[in-house]
């Protein structure tokens, strides 16, 4: 009886184990969907930018000391 109740815990172990697994890579998963959600915001938004004329906005343009 030892080794089958070995065998179950065993068992218990690996059955736990790959369910941790799962949630870790279903929760990558939704990280991974949001990132690349905002990769392609910001994407767009670079292309509209060069699409203006290629203008620097008054923020990236360094002061005339530099």
């Amino acid at each position: 009886m030892d080794r089958i109740e070995a065998l179950e815990e065993k068992a218990a172990h690996l059955i736990r184990a790959v369910e941790d697994m799962s949630d870790v890579v279903a929760r990558q998963g939704r990280e991974i969907d949001r990132l690349t959600r905002i990769v392609g915001l910001l994407t767009e938004r670079e292309a509209e930018r060069e699409a203006m004329g290629g203008a620097t906005p008054e923020a990236n343009v360094r002061p005339p000391h530099w």
